[in-house]
């Protein structure tokens, strides 16, 4: 998932049941980090590099709009992407639901590159105690590059280890209509130093045998909450 889903608590939804959610009262946060690779389904972006992020999110009652941005590094010389995104977060029956959008932008890519795109997502997830089970589902009409629609499914589940600690994981898959379904999976640990610091260390992996850049990797993250 993009790094602008901080960690597996944010990535299941559980950071958002706040009160001054709701009370529908807006509010404004950011986060900036770095780690030692920037990787998205798979597949290093900045080419096994390091990575530099930030995000700015708004949220009003449910709903909820931000942008982040990253550094990557694409051989044709696309050395940046920045995401807008937003939609409409809520609890109904128990499961916390998200319905949204995202639009991938990549302002240095050559002309016809192809690279912009918008996803539609859908995603729900459920507490079991410490235990938090969700999937996510995203579909695009004009995928990255040559692909045209694609859909990426994805399952994901969170443990709670004590006070400061979440072992998490996912296993996703992306069906493309030129480059080829694969499937990728992660498996990390999420440590909470303080209110406004979060680490991460990851790992991640692929099925596909052809490519160096979805290879399996360890990616160890830093992120300040503000």
């Amino acid at each position: 998932m993009k790094s602008w889903m901080v960690g597996a608590v944010a990535l299941l939804g559980l950071a958002v049941s706040t009160p001054g959610r709701a009370q529908g009262q807006p509010e404004v946060s950011w986060t900036v980090g770095v780690a030692s690779d920037y990787v998205f389904r798979g597949f290093s972006q900045t080419d096994e590099g390091g990575q530099v992020f930030g995000s700015v999110d708004v949220t009003a009652g449910d709903f909820y709009a931000g942008a982040w941005a990253s550094n990557v590094d694409f051989p044709n010389g696309t050395d940046g992407e920045i995401d807008l995104y937003g939609g409409y977060r809520s609890e109904v029956q128990g499961f916390e639901v998200d319905m949204g959008a995202v639009a991938y932008l990549y302002p240095s890519q050559p002309d016809n590159a192809g690279y912009d795109f918008v996803e539609l997502k859908a995603a729900a997830s459920r507490a079991f105690g410490p235990v938090t089970l969700g999937a996510a589902v995203f579909w695009s009409p004009d995928y990255f590059g040559e692909d045209d629609r694609a859909t990426y499914v994805e399952a994901r589940a969170a443990v709670i280890v004590g006070t400061d600690w979440t072992v998490s994981g996912s296993v996703g898959h992306q069906a493309l209509d030129v480059f080829g379904d694969y499937t990728t999976w992660n498996l990390g640990v999420d440590r909470v130093l303080t209110d406004r610091v979060l680490i991460d260390v990851r790992y991640h992996d692929t099925n596909l045998e052809d490519d160096t850049l979805a290879d399996s990797r360890i990616v160890g993250s830093l992120t300040l909450l503000f």
